[in-house]
C-alpha cells in the first residue's frame, strides 16, 4: 500500500474542497435574503389556521381580542413592527422577525385583560423601518 508523503497536494484538495462544500451549505440553508415582498394587511376579531384573518373587522367591542395579519408573497425575509396607538400614544408594540419562501401571513394579537377603552385606535405596520400601511379601527 502506497504511503502518502508530507506535503503532498491530495490532503489539500481534500481539505479546499470540504471548506468549498461546507461554504455552500451554510448560503444555501441561511434562507432568503431578498426584502419582505407585502402584499396586504387585514383586521378583524379571528384567525385562520393559515395565520389570515378569519372575521375581518374595522370595528371590535371592548373585550374582543384584535388581530392584525401581514400578507406577503415571494421569496423574502424582514422585521415586522405593528404598533397600536389610542389617544396619540403608542399603546402596544410587537415586532417579529420572519423569513419566508413563497405565500404568507404573519399574525399579531392585541388583547386587553381589562377591556378596551372606546375610541379611535391606529394600527400602523412596519417593515424593516417602513411604514408599509396605517389603519384607523374604532372599539365601540
Amino acid at each position: 500500500m502506497a504511503r502518502m508523503r508530507r506535503g503532498t497536494r491530495a490532503p489539500r484538495i481534500v481539505m479546499r474542497t470540504t471548506a468549498f462544500l461546507l461554504a455552500a451549505l451554510l448560503m444555501t440553508s441561511c434562507g432568503p435574503s431578498e426584502p419582505l415582498n407585502v402584499v396586504g394587511i387585514q383586521t378583524g376579531k379571528s384567525l385562520n389556521s393559515d395565520h389570515s384573518v378569519g372575521i375581518h373587522a374595522a370595528s371590535f367591542h371592548p373585550s374582543d381580542t384584535m388581530y392584525v395579519s401581514v400578507l406577503s408573497v415571494g421569496r423574502g425575509a424582514g422585521t415586522i413592527t405593528v404598533t397600536w396607538t389610542f389617544g396619540g400614544r403608542a399603546i402596544q408594540t410587537l415586532k417579529r422577525k420572519v423569513s419566508y419562501n413563497g405565500q404568507a401571513a404573519t399574525d399579531f394579537r392585541f388583547e386587553a385583560a381589562d377591556g378596551f377603552p372606546i375610541g379611535d385606535y391606529t394600527i400602523e405596520v412596519n417593515v424593516d423601518g417602513k411604514t408599509i400601511e396605517t389603519r384607523r379601527v374604532k372599539v365601540e
